[in-house]
């Protein structure tokens, strides 16, 4: 394999160290040579190995008990054991346990090397195919181990196995797309499709076309219930159906069958309705902007999806999880957080929930340098326009002089932008923080000569 490689080697006997360090640069590998368990876990989440060689006899922790931690800890990395002690039941032990390959000293090179070529190739693969199975399908798994995370997959996986409609409830960049394909794998129609349809990114007059399709001059377009056929239709940001489109969504469910807009002939529909929103659709329903038919029949089952501030104690895993996808889908450097950027992390409100962590976490990668990340750099992305308190107290003198249109239209200008520039030019998430109905914060902006998209990252 002529791709040169990072290499950890775990092993208490210097000689071995040395002798496999010194076969594995000469190959022109990069490696790491640790002699005890605490030096192998520092080296171990200090940077990421393509290949480990590990002894399965340590004076601290023996080989495989250090395996199966690794395991636990979702690496990917091939843990190829080594031993002078080796006996068939200590190698079939450590296969069972997740080891790629076992050999015993005295090494042979040849066949050392031979199997840490078949260990990179094997890793390439690994990492081509969940390359195509990540673009082929999105992700439909929780990340973490939270209290509030263990009882949604609880939920989920409770209410995913009946034939329940349900309506999910969570705040914008929280994961509701992600918990509405986890109910459908959960579901009995997990082998027929999942389609989904975000409902606030289609024009209004464009939404029944997408929903239900259309026929015009002999030449027909399937819409989203019929792709969903057998299926699951995720519904996604219901609450910003108008009146109308309403009515019409209505109609169709309570029929269980529609016309495709330009069409005669009645097609029957069998799926199942997942919905979810941001906002208290209850509330809505109050106000007689959303109907209480339709609320009714869609709101059978609720599962509600907290805040990632309600469950911080996930931030670890979750950028753990999206610097892999990162590193297989665009082969970019791996790179480890370290602890001062976990804290800073952990200590940020988190507006945008896990999309705007997503998209921070793109960034560090995209950013590279240094293969761990400081806590001044995760400082430096979270708060990129923090102004010194001499200039905010002169923006204050300057409101507080000014004559009162102004200084309301300077404050709201300072307020908005400073929310824009956190969220990521999301008017959704901005609508949510603010409290103010989402067309009238479109006018307001607008009046204020604000354009979102300039904070789009």
């Amino acid at each position: 394999m002529s791709t040169k490689s990072r290499i950890l080697v775990i092993d208490d006997e210097k000689g071995i160290r040395e002798v496999l360090q010194d076969i594995l640069e000469d190959e022109g590998h990069s490696v790491t040579a640790v002699a005890d368990g605490d030096m192998a876990r520092a080296a171990f989440k200090a940077e990421h190995f393509d290949t480990i060689f590990m002894d399965i006899w340590m004076p601290d922790v023996d080989g495989i008990s250090l395996l199966k931690e690794f395991q636990t800890l979702g690496t990917q990395t091939p843990i190829i054991m080594i031993s002078g002690h080796g006996t068939v039941e200590t190698a079939v032990e450590a296969i069972q346990f997740g080891a790629f390959d076992f050999l015993e000293k005295p090494l042979s090179t040849a066949k050392l090397l031979l199997t840490l070529n078949h260990a990179l190739q094997s890793r390439a693969q690994n990492q081509e195919l969940a390359i195509l199975r990540q673009q082929v399908d999105p992700i439909s798994e929780l990340v973490g181990d939270s209290p509030k995370l263990a009882a949604l997959r609880e939920q989920i996986d409770r209410i995913g196995r009946t034939a329940s409609w349900v309506m999910v409830y969570g705040p914008t960049g929280s994961g509701k797309a992600v918990v509405a394909r986890a109910l459908h794998n959960a579901s009995t129609r997990r082998k027929f499709p999942f389609t989904e349809i975000s409902l606030a990114a289609i024009p209004a007059q464009n939404i029944a076309h997408r929903l239900f399709g259309s026929e015009e001059e002999g030449s027909v377009q399937k819409g989203c219930f019929e792709q969903a056929e057998g299926g699951t239709l995720h519904l996604d940001e219901i609450g910003d159906l108008d009146s109308e489109m309403q009515t019409k969504l209505l109609s169709a469910l309570q029929a269980g069958r529609f016309l495709r807009v330009g069409g005669r002939q009645p097609i029957e529909m069998d799926v199942r309705i997942i919905s979810s929103t941001n906002q208290a659709i209850d509330k809505l329903v109050a106000q007689d902007v959303f109907r209480q038919d339709l609320y009714s029949r869609l709101n059978v089952m609720q599962v509600r999806v907290p805040a990632l501030v309600e469950h911080i104690d996930d931030i670890e895993a979750l950028v753990q999880f999206y610097i892999q996808q990162a590193v297989n889908r665009e082969q970019l450097p791996y790179r480890h957080l370290s602890t001062s950027a976990v804290n800073k992390l952990r200590h940020y409100p988190w507006p945008g929930n896990v999309r705007e962590l997503i998209n921070l976490v793109q960034r560090l990668m995209v950013a590279g340098g240094k293969t761990t990340v400081s806590g001044e750099e995760v400082d430096a992305l979270l708060h990129p326009e923090t102004p010194p308190a001499s200039v905010a107290n002169g923006r204050l003198d300057s409101v507080l002089n000014a004559e009162y249109r102004s200084a309301r239209d300077d404050f709201e200008t300072t307020y908005f932008e400073h929310h824009l520039n956190n969220l990521n030019g999301n008017v959704s998430a901005l609508a949510e923080i603010t409290g103010i109905e989402r067309t009238h914060l479109y006018r307001k902006l607008k009046a204020l000569g604000i354009n979102p998209k300039q904070w789009k990252k």
